[in-house]
C-alpha cells in the first residue's frame, strides 16, 4: 500500500514540476519579447531613420516612447492584474503586443511608428507584472523560487543584449522584421498560457483612476521634457522643457496626495514607506538608466563610429548576453548563502567600472581591446545586481500586494531606462554642440591662417558642412557618447553605494514568506 502511495506521490510531484516548467517557459518567453522590444530597434535605428524620415533628434522616440508607455502604465497594468486575474492581463497583455509588433512592422511614417510603439508598451505594461506576480505566488519560497527569479532576471537583463543581436541580423533582411518576429512569440505565449498558468483569484477592490491618471501624466511630463531638452538647438529655459519638468514634478506630488487617500491605492505607500523595498527599486532605477543608456549608445557608436555592418553589431553584443546569463546563474546559487546587499553591491560596483571604461573610447578603439572587455565586466555586474534586486523588491509581501510590488520593480526599471536616454541625450546632445563650436572654430582659425576665406554662397556652406561632418563626425559623437557614460557611471555608483549602505536583507529571508503571501501551487 504505502508503495502505491509513494509512486503516486511520485507521479503527482513529477506533474507538478512539469507543469511549472512549462508555466516558466512561457513567461520567460512573454518577458524575453518584452524587454528585447526595448532594445531590438536600436541597431535599426539609422534603417528606420533614413527609410521613414526621422530627424536625429526625433528618432530617440522609437526607444523613449515605448520605454515611456511601458513606465508609465506599468501600475495601472499590475492593478488590474489583481483586480481581475494576472492570468488573463498576462494573456491580453501578449496579444496587444503581438498585434503592436505587426503594426510597427507595416507602419509607413514616424507618427504610425511612434503610436505602435506607445501600444507595444501599453500591452507589456499589462503582461510584465502579471508575469512577475506569478512567479512570486506560484513558486514556493527558496530555491525552486530563487531559481524561477533567476530565469526571469536572466531575461530581463539578456534580453536586452538578445534584442541587439536580433536586431542585427533581423535588420540584414529588413527593419520591419525587428516588429514581425514578436507576432508568432506573442501568439505561442497567449495560446499556451492558459493551460499552464493557473489564473489568480481577483479581489473585491477598485480601480484608482485618480492614481492611474496622475502616475501617467506625471511621469510622461518628466520624460518628455528631458527628451526635449536633448533636441538640437533645445535649452533648459526652453518653454517645452521647462513646462513638462515642473509639471510632472507637481503632478507626481499629487499621486503621492492621491494614493495615501485611495481605499485601493494604485500603489501602496506601504510598498515604497520599506527601507529595503524603496532601496531595490531605487537601485533598479538607476540601473536601468545605465543599461539602456549602453545600448542605446554604444549601438549608434559601433555603427556609425567604428561602420560595423547591422548584423556584425548585434553579434558584438553576444558576449553580454552569455556573461549576463552566466553571473545570473552565479547570483541565484550565490543568494541563498550570501546576504543580497553584497551581491548586489558588487555588480554595481562592476557595471560602475564598465561604464568608466567606455569613457576611453576614441574614433580609433579597437573591439577587443576597447569594448569586449568592457562588455564582459557589465554583463557580469548586470547579473550580480538583477537577481538580489529582483528578489528584495518582492520578497515577503503579501499576496495582494504582489502585483503591486511587481509593477513597481517594472516600473523603476523602465521609467530609469526612459529618463536615462532622455536625461543622456540631453548630455549627449550639449556635448556635441559644444565640441562641434570648438572644431569649427578651429577649423575657422586654420583657414584663416592659411590665407583661406570661409565660402558665402548656400551650396558652397553646404558643401563645407559636409565635409566638415565627414571629417569629425566620428570625433563629435565619439566624445559625446564618452560624456553620457560618464554620468551613467555616476548614476549607477549611487545605486551602488545606496545597496551596500541601506539594504539590510538576509539571505535567510528570501527562504521563507509571510503567512499572507505563501505561495500557491
Amino acid at each position: 500500500m504505502s508503495t502505491v502511495v509513494e509512486k503516486a506521490a511520485g507521479e503527482k510531484a513529477a506533474r507538478g514540476s512539469s507543469h511549472l516548467g512549462l508555466a516558466l517557459v512561457v513567461i520567460a518567453c512573454a518577458q524575453l519579447m518584452i524587454v528585447l522590444d526595448a532594445t531590438i530597434v536600436n541597431i535599426a535605428l539609422p534603417h528606420i531613420q533614413t527609410d521613414l524620415g526621422f530627424s536625429d533628434s526625433g528618432r530617440q522616440w522609437v526607444v523613449t516612447a515605448y520605454a515611456l508607455s511601458l513606465g508609465s502604465l506599468l501600475l495601472l497594468g499590475g492593478r488590474l492584474g489583481d483586480l481581475v486575474g494576472r492570468r488573463r492581463m498576462f494573456v491580453l497583455g501578449v496579444m496587444i503586443f503581438a498585434l503592436a509588433s505587426l503594426l510597427g512592422g507595416i507602419a509607413p511614417s514616424p507618427m504610425l511608428l511612434i503610436a505602435a510603439r506607445i501600444l507595444q508598451g501599453a500591452g507589456a505594461a499589462l503582461a510584465s507584472p502579471a508575469a512577475l506576480a506569478l512567479i512570486n505566488t506560484t513558486f514556493p519560497a527558496g530555491k525552486p523560487r530563487n531559481r524561477a527569479m533567476a530565469v526571469y532576471a536572466a531575461m530581463s537583463g539578456a534580453g536586452a543584449a538578445i534584442g541587439l543581436i536580433l536586431g542585427g541580423a533581423l535588420t540584414e533582411a529588413d527593419w520591419r522584421w525587428t516588429f514581425f518576429i514578436n507576432v508568432p512569440i506573442g501568439l505561442f505565449a497567449a495560446m499556451l498560457a492558459p493551460r499552464v498558468l493557473v489564473e489568480s483569484e481577483g479581489n473585491d477592490g477598485t480601480l484608482d483612476l485618480p492614481g492611474a491618471v496622475t502616475g501617467t501624466v506625471g511621469l510622461f511630463g518628466l520624460v518628455y521634457g528631458l527628451s526635449h531638452a536633448a533636441q538640437q538647438g533645445a535649452s533648459w529655459g526652453d518653454f517645452l522643457t521647462l513646462v513638462p519638468l515642473i509639471g510632472g514634478v507637481i503632478v507626481l506630488g499629487l499621486f503621492v496626495i492621491a494614493e495615501s487617500r485611495a481605499k485601493h491605492p494604485l500603489l501602496p505607500l506601504r510598498i515604497l514607506t520599506d527601507r529595503n523595498r524603496a532601496v531595490s527599486l531605487f537601485t533598479m532605477l538607476l540601473v536601468g538608466a545605465g543599461m539602456f543608456a549602453l545600448f542605446f549608445f554604444l549601438g549608434l557608436y559601433i555603427q556609425q563610429v567604428l561602420g560595423y555592418s547591422p548584423m556584425k553589431s548585434g553579434i558584438a553584443f553576444l558576449p553580454f548576453s552569455a556573461g549576463m546569463i552566466a553571473s545570473a546563474g552565479v547570483a541565484s546559487n550565490l543568494v541563498s548563502r550570501v546576504d543580497p546587499r553584497w551581491i548586489s553591491g558588487v555588480g554595481g560596483i562592476l557595471t560602475t567600472i564598465a561604464l568608466w571604461g567606455f569613457t576611453h573610447l576614441t574614433v580609433d578603439s579597437g573591439y577587443a581591446s576597447h569594448l569586449l572587455p568592457w562588455i564582459l565586466v557589465m554583463s557580469f555586474g548586470m547579473g550580480l545586481l538583477f537577481i538580489p534586486l529582483t528578489l528584495t523588491a518582492t520578497a515577503r509581501i503579501d499576496k495582494n500586494d504582489s502585483g503591486a510590488a511587481a509593477s513597481a520593480l517594472n516600473t523603476a526599471q523602465q521609467i530609469g531606462g526612459a529618463v536615462g536616454i532622455a536625461a543622456l541625450s540631453t548630455v549627449f546632445s550639449h556635448a556635441a554642440t559644444g565640441k562641434s563650436r570648438d572644431l569649427v572654430a578651429m577649423v575657422t582659425r586654420q583657414a584663416a591662417a592659411h590665407g583661406q576665406a570661409m565660402p558665402q554662397t548656400a551650396a558652397g556652406k553646404a558643401a563645407a558642412m559636409k565635409q566638415f561632418q565627414a571629417q569629425f563626425g566620428g570625433q563629435i559623437q565619439t566624445y559625446a557618447s564618452t560624456q553620457a557614460f560618464w554620468v551613467a557611471a555616476a548614476m549607477v555608483l549611487v545605486g551602488a553605494i545606496a545597496t551596500l549602505l541601506l539594504l539590510s536583507v538576509k539571505h535567510e529571508e528570501l527562504a521563507t514568506d509571510n503567512a499572507s503571501g505563501a505561495p500557491v501551487s
